[in-house]
């Protein structure tokens, strides 16, 4: 399989980018008729080269000041960077403000191209390359091959194109195992086949029949076909150009700046944590300042928080938060340029580290280990302190859209962490990730409220679930309150009886005037058959206060020596059980017809008692009522 390597040009208005581009390719980049009747680049041109068994994409950007916001749309994705200097006018503004734009970027290599080297002697075109060499050093183009090349005469082209290959082969590539990204710098229609939106590949790959999500707006969408090269392809991958035919979606639902991703992994933010960089000659910045925001295609204004401090002097770095007007998916190690407004320049830029913080709170302890962490590249360390600072515990399919990792970095780190014994994971038909030591604190609080619930309560057999879990935490999820339930549990500190949680060995404890009040509410209520007395006056002959004999009540019913068939009425468990022989020898009699007259007389009961009695029958499937009658089961 040939490599793919995106090739981008930089450098000043009329200076050549496009005509260079023309001659190296055979394709003219400037599409757009403005862009031929004014003769120069506006927005992003593409064009496709195959050399030494190396696929390049030229993303062509306009010189003009005015157009760098399209500039930096096509700066997203490069490899390879073509800084092209005019020899008869040397470095210009556009030519500083665009390396600038790379660097910050983080583009690491590429070459410089001193054009138009037809139209000056070899003492002017020698001056222009030791300023050059000046101008570079330092930097990442630093000893990069400075190439003088005409376009119009095609000298120089062919050590240009060595160059590129040199270059391209110590070029890493992008990875096709991380999650499919693309993007979207063009959107347009094509006769008969609807919506195409083109972009450079991030990461993965993407064919006809995938289902892809589009950002903002959470859109599932199918792939109808894919270009790549500028050719149809059965499937484009990571560091191609690519473009993506889309069902069910009309082209003027979509535009520059939102993003094509995998389904399900990732979240569109308004909101990101990052490390900040100002040029050396740019104004300060102050804290709550506005800028103009720039991350691949995307474009918004954006408020900046920094982090810690009231302000960030000229070439000076700092983490902030940047709180965007409009939505976009961003990831960790995303780069981006920010730019102020008067005069429109370009001042900063830096990596994005987290897309998905939360807003930055008075008196909130520091972020600095975490976004160094996320800096650094330590996984474990990140995915700690991600748990750490979710109060509610971290789903792990919540990990994609925080960190971009594949599902293979995922559970490799999920996995270190668990077995160094830092994590703990819960819900496995869920997964949730919640901090060890949280997880031992929230067991410990645990059964110190169930006891503390017992020494409350000596009459009650246990504490209800729900109860527990609110007094626990605020929204402890249900899922980490079962694992921890489960687990004390199982170590024999707590028992479970079904919605009951109780200390493991716990019973009532009755004090002596207790357990014989407790005898005399069972005692009455036994005595009287099926002809019970009301409960306020079972209580109120006991010589204990109202709110413990109450409880000694609730204890009898849990304990099915008294059933309460309504509200008012609560009988022995042996008078009711003595209704079904009675009722089954009236059967064998009789037949299985009865009448409540005949209920009545069968039990020796009135109607107050007889009518909820069959009323309990019926419940209990011995009888069922037909007509004015029952019928015995």
């Amino acid at each position: 399989m040939s490599k793919n390597i995106i090739v981008g040009t930089a450098g000043h208005i009329d200076h050549g980018k496009s005509s260079l581009v023309e001659a190296l390719t055979g394709t003219d980049p400037d599409r757009l008729e403005e862009e031929k009747r004014r003769g120069i680049t506006i927005d992003l041109g593409f064009a496709f080269l195959e050399e030494g068994g190396i696929q390049f994409g030229f993303v062509d950007v306009p010189g003009h000041e005015r157009f760098v916001g399209n500039m930096l749309a096509g700066a997203a994705g490069m490899d390879l960077v073509l800084l092209v200097i005019a020899a008869d006018e040397s470095i210009k503004p556009q030519t500083r403000e665009h390396f600038d734009i790379c660097r910050l970027l983080g583009i690491e290599r590429g070459l410089v191209v001193l054009t138009k080297s037809d139209l000056v002697d070899s003492d002017t075109l020698e001056l222009a390359r030791l300023e050059v060499e000046d101008y570079l050093r330092g930097s990442f183009l630093e000893g990069a091959p400075i190439v003088s090349v005409s376009a119009k005469s095609k000298t120089g082209l062919a050590d240009l194109k060595k160059a590129l290959l040199q270059q391209a082969l110590q070029v890493a590539g992008k990875d096709t195992r991380r999650d499919f990204r693309l993007p979207i710098d063009r959107a347009f229609p094509i006769k008969g086949f609807g919506a195409v939106v083109t972009g450079t590949l991030l990461g993965g790959s993407v064919a006809a029949g995938d289902e892809v999500e589009l950002f903002p707006g959470n859109e599932r969408l199918r792939v109808r076909g894919v270009h790549s090269g500028g050719k149809s392809a059965e499937r484009a991958e990571a560091g191609q150009r690519t473009a993506v035919n889309l069902a069910g979606i009309d082209h003027h639902s979509l535009k520059r700046g939102m993003t094509l991703a995998a389904p399900g992994r990732f979240r569109a933010t308004r909101r990101a944590d990052v490390k900040l960089e100002l040029l050396p000659l740019a104004a300060k910045l102050k804290n709550r300042a506005q800028v103009h925001f720039h991350s691949g295609s995307f474009e918004t204004m954006a408020e900046v928080t920094l982090f810690g401090r009231t302000e960030v002097a000229a070439g000076g770095e700092t983490f902030a938060q940047l709180k965007l007007r409009h939505t976009v998916l961003l990831l960790p190690g995303d780069r981006f340029i920010i730019r102020q407004s008067s005069p429109l320049a370009t001042i900063g830029g830096g990596v994005v580290l987290d897309p998905i913080p939360r807003r930055p709170r008075a008196g909130e302890a520091p972020r600095e280990g975490f976004l160094l962490a996320v800096e650094r590249g330590d996984k474990t360390e990140v995915l700690y302190q991600l748990v750490e600072r979710s109060l509610f515990g971290l789903r792990q399919k919540e990990i994609a859209a925080r960190t971009g990792w594949t599902d293979r970095e995922i559970l490799d780190t999920v996995g270190s962490l668990t077995a160094a014994k830092r994590i703990r994971l819960v819900a496995p038909e869920a997964p949730a990730l919640y901090p060890a030591s949280a997880f031992a604190d929230l067991a410990k609080k645990t059964t110190d409220r169930v006891e503390r619930f017992h020494k409350e309560n000596p009459l009650q057999p246990g504490m209800a679930r729900e109860d527990l879990r609110s007094l626990l935490a605020r929204r402890l999820r249900p899922e980490i309150f079962r694992a921890v339930l489960e687990e004390l549990a199982a170590g024999r500190k707590l028992e479970l009886q079904g919605e009951l949680v109780k200390r493991a060995g716990a019973e009532v404890s009755l004090l002596p005037e207790e357990a014989k009040a407790k005898q005399q509410i069972e005692a009455a209520f036994a005595t009287a058959g099926l002809a019970v007395p009301s409960v306020k006056e079972v209580l109120a002959a006991l010589a204990i206060e109202a709110r413990r004999s109450e409880k000694l009540l609730q204890l009898l019913l849990r304990d099915r020596a008294l059933v309460r068939i309504t509200p008012d009425l609560i009988f022995h468990r042996d008078a009711l059980a003595g209704l079904r022989p009675k009722l089954a020898a009236y059967k064998a009699a009789k037949g299985e017809r009865i009448s409540v007259p005949a209920f009545k007389d069968l039990t020796g009961i009135t109607r107050k008692y007889a009518i909820p009695l069959l009323e309990y029958l019926d419940r209990e499937r011995v009888t069922r009522r037909q007509g004015d009658e029952r019928v015995i089961l």
